[in-house]
């Protein structure tokens, strides 16, 4: 436990844990200090995932948290910790270098209005349905069991969906994160 942004800093630097579960707003100013905490973290241990937790749902602070990458990072809405085995499968998600975007917040972000066409308006619905399960952090394996789909199924849309976003194999990028952050973006 840390009472604000430098003890939790201090902390953490020093336990290096699997996980750092951290509120947005901590003192001394109860701004975006867990938030900044939060990026600092995985700049300096990037092996340590981060919990985000909000009680409101701010899309910046989302943007903010997720644009160094998704890879060990969670958001959730303190609102949604009275469901315990959601939260315990977000722990254990970020713990992994996985992610754990809290539902509504993958929804408010894929609700926001569009102003222009995007390469996502070419994608199906349930090309869409794949990728917002994608953005909540969920394997090929997890996809195709919420869905009740074959694996070969969902990798069909999975590949679908990189071939529409224009998202091509290359050494240099993880074509599962671009597609996510085009999504959330959109």
């Amino acid at each position: 436990m840390a009472g604000d942004f430098d003890e939790l800093l201090r902390k953490v630097r020093g336990h290096k844990p699997d996980v750092v579960i951290s509120d947005i707003r901590m003192p001394p100013a109860h701004t975006d200090e867990g938030l900044r905490a939060a990026r600092q973290i995985r700049e300096e241990l990037p092996g340590t995932g981060v919990l985000v937790l909000s009680q409101y749902l701010d899309e910046d602070y989302a943007f903010a948290l997720l644009s160094d990458g998704t890879e060990g990072v969670g958001y959730m809405l303190k609102d949604r910790l009275t469901d315990g085995d959601r939260f315990v499968d977000a722990v254990r998600r970020v713990a992994a270098g996985e992610s754990a975007l809290d539902p509504e917040v993958v929804a408010h972000l894929l609700g926001r209005r569009r102003d222009r066409a995007t390469p996502l308006d070419e994608l199906t619905e349930r090309e869409r349905a794949v990728l917002a399960e994608m953005a909540e952090g969920r394997s090929n394996a997890a996809i195709a069991q919420r869905m009740y789909l074959s694996d070969r199924a969902v990798e069909r849309h999975v590949t679908a969906i990189f071939a529409k976003l224009g998202l091509d194999a290359t050494p240099q990028s993880h074509r599962r994160v671009l597609a996510v952050l085009a999504y959330l973006r959109a």
